[in-house]
């Protein structure tokens, strides 16, 4: 059995090099002697989750932002002990579905059969207006209204595929401390018993998965709220419990509300049904960005060394503040920017297809302020990026793909504007939001547009070389210059 040793007395920390081996003839004797280096690893972590240690494993939960009342520190615990003992690779995400849907019941309110009936109707109507204004796909799945804990556990696959790339970096990282830290005489069962450790750290980030995705079942008013399409291909969807808080000091009308929230989800899912590469593309950008991040093993090892169980502050805020994650790389950079452009034109041009398909509505400028306020201070998207893949999404070019839909719609109209989601190559690029004179100009040519290869064809065609004979003024043939 291995004891977790400290310095007695104010100035207690934790060092990974104060683990302690008994009796240092344990390793290399064979298994029938004595237990193995992943059974001894075993039995030191468990004797910590139990609590029978020198660190409080409920401050080191408080640490990590999860919280610290009896009932979660013992399901936390329960599931870390069997993570302990898991022989699968990967990470049980069910974990996260359970603590999301959790959170999600316990806020729970019966909704009201007015509020579903008139919920239900307004989607209907919100797709005979969209109809006038969109030229996209319609859905071939009915929308749903749903409740937190439905939301959270129909959402946690995709959340789950999105934050699994920063999951591992965290469990490689952490596996990689412990053994450069270790005594010489610990690193064959540092060695063995990395799979225990990256059960621990994944069950450990599964639950703070499920609190975040958790949390976020409490603000998001519909399925497409956070900006990426979190639901099934073609599944719209609105939270009534959500929506009601959503008009709650809105000088709006109930119906208003709920009329103009169905348009926008329905916009948004249409969208994606329409443009069938978009979801994997926008999936795939998030994660591109998020494989490359890593963990700063150097400020790693230095909290653990000079760690205080009493005092978890240090770590708490070195987690939150980002300082665990090194500065983003150039490739980094460069997918932080095409995925900022593509999250600001699916947000646009939601934003300019609801506008149209609301004008009805005498509050929609007053609903549609109260939205972009609500995005303004960060809303969902922000924080559940920032806290699952290190990544800080600001709304700032969405006002900006807003105004450049709006001039090709006026230019062009609704059935060209939507024609431009058919393909990625002809998707609008960060320039044409910048300046969308050029893309309707393109747009409003009667000239072919040209690609590469056949601009290029055109050009080898077009050009006159110097040694070719050239006719002259009296229409005889010159003789190449010298």
């Amino acid at each position: 059995m291995f004891a977790v040793g400290a310095v007695s007395g104010p100035e207690k920390r934790w060092n990974p090099r104060l683990i302690e081996w008994p009796e240092a003839s344990v390793v290399g004797m064979s298994e029938d002697a004595q237990p193995g280096p992943d059974d001894e690893f075993r039995d030191m972590l468990r004797q910590f989750l139990s609590g029978d240690s020198e660190i409080d494993p409920a401050k080191l939960v408080g640490a990590a932002g999860l919280p610290n009342d009896p009932a979660f520190m013992a399901r936390l615990m329960s599931q870390l002990q069997a993570a302990v003992s898991r022989s699968g690779d990967g990470i049980d995400w069910s974990l996260a579905t359970e603590q999301a849907s959790g959170i999600g019941s316990q806020s729970a309110v019966a909704t009201a059969p007015g509020t579903t009936s008139a919920l239900e109707q307004a989607f209907h109507v919100a797709a005979l207006w969209l109809d006038e204004v969109a030229y996209v796909a319609e859905l071939t799945v009915a929308p749903r209204l749903m409740t937190r804990a439905e939301w959270a556990a129909a959402t946690m696959p995709v959340w789950s595929q999105l934050s699994e790339p920063v999951a591992d970096s965290i469990a490689d990282s952490l596996t990689t401390v412990l053994r450069d830290q270790a005594p010489e005489e610990m690193r064959e069962m540092l060695t063995g018993a990395s799979q225990v450790m990256r059960n621990v750290g994944g069950a450990l980030f599964a639950m703070q998965l499920g609190q975040v995705v958790g949390q976020l079942s409490t603000e998001v008013v519909s399925g497409g709220d956070v900006g990426i399409p979190l639901l099934d291909d073609q599944q719209a969807a609105l939270l009534p419990q959500n929506v009601l808080a959503f008009g709650e000091g809105l000088d709006v009308p109930s119906d208003q509300v709920q009329l103009y929230l169905a348009v926008r989800e329905l916009a948004h899912a249409r969208l994606f049904r329409h443009a069938r590469w978009l979801r994997l593309h926008l999936i795939s950008s998030i994660r591109e960005f998020a494989q490359g991040i890593s963990i700063d093993t150097s400020r790693l090892e230095e909290l653990a060394a000079d760690f205080d169980p009493s005092n978890p502050e240090e770590l708490r805020e070195a987690m939150a503040s980002g300082a665990l994650i090194p500065p983003k790389t150039d490739e980094q950079m460069a997918a932080l920017a095409r995925l900022e452009t593509t999250l600001a034109l699916i947000e646009g041009w939601v934003d300019v297809v609801t506008a149209k398909a609301t004008e009805r509505l005498p509050k929609s400028d007053a609903i549609a302020e109260m939205v972009r306020r609500r995005r303004a201070a960060g809303g969902p998207a922000e924080s559940a990026f920032a806290t699952l893949v290190g990544l800080e999404l600001r709304p700032r070019r969405l006002r900006e793909a807003a105004a450049m839909w709006q001039a090709v719609s006026d230019a062009v109209g609704g059935e060209a504007r939507d024609a431009l989601w058919a393909h990625p190559d002809i998707v609008p690029t960060s320039d044409d939001i910048d300046s969308p004179t050029g893309l309707i100009a393109r747009l409003t040519s009667t000239e072919p547009a040209l690609d590469d290869v056949d601009r290029a064809i055109e050009d080898l065609l077009n050009d006159v070389s110097d040694d070719r004979p050239r006719e002259g003024d009296d229409g005889s043939a010159e003789e190449p210059k010298a």
